[in-house]
């Protein structure tokens, strides 16, 4: 390995305190901020049919209010936790999950998307996915919209 290499690795070790991964070749280094990494795993755990929300009830209910702001948007990290290192990446989930759904399916559908999301975006190796079911979502009449008429 060169001196110039040994440098590199070095740097990103220090820097890996900053939040932040280094993907170092010979070539340069590529900089993964956490906060991308918590955008991808909730937008994948998103994607995956009998996940009806993420977050816990108070993030829920904050992301809401954010949601009426105009101009905001709600965020895609909500209910995502990540650790980032230098060549690797930890993900804590907390979803809400529709009733009648099978969990254990779920999570296994959950994690492979997450997995090969983040690994094929960042080049990072996906160690784990903890996933935390804080609620069951079921359906009541009170969430259905009132009908809309075109003319009043």
């Amino acid at each position: 390995m060169t001196g110039t290499a040994e440098k590199a690795q070095d740097n990103a070790k220090r820097d890996d305190k900053n939040a932040v991964s280094r993907l170092v070749s010979n070539q340069g280094s590529t900089t993964i901020a956490d906060t991308v990494v918590q955008k991808i795993a909730g937008l994948a755990t998103r994607e995956i049919p009998g996940v009806h929300d993420l977050g816990s009830g108070t993030a829920r209910a904050l992301g809401s209010l954010r949601e009426r702001i105009p101009g905001a948007t709600a965020s895609a990290g909500q209910g995502v936790a990540v650790e980032v290192g230098e060549t690797q990446a930890a993900v804590d989930l907390q979803i809400v999950v529709e009733y009648g759904v099978a969990i254990t399916d779920l999570s296994r559908s959950i994690r492979r998307n997450v997995i090969t999301s983040i690994e094929q975006m960042t080049g990072l190796e996906v160690v784990e996915v903890n996933i935390n079911v804080s609620d069951v979502y079921i359906p009541t009449d009170d969430d259905t919209q009132p009908e809309q008429h075109r003319v009043q």
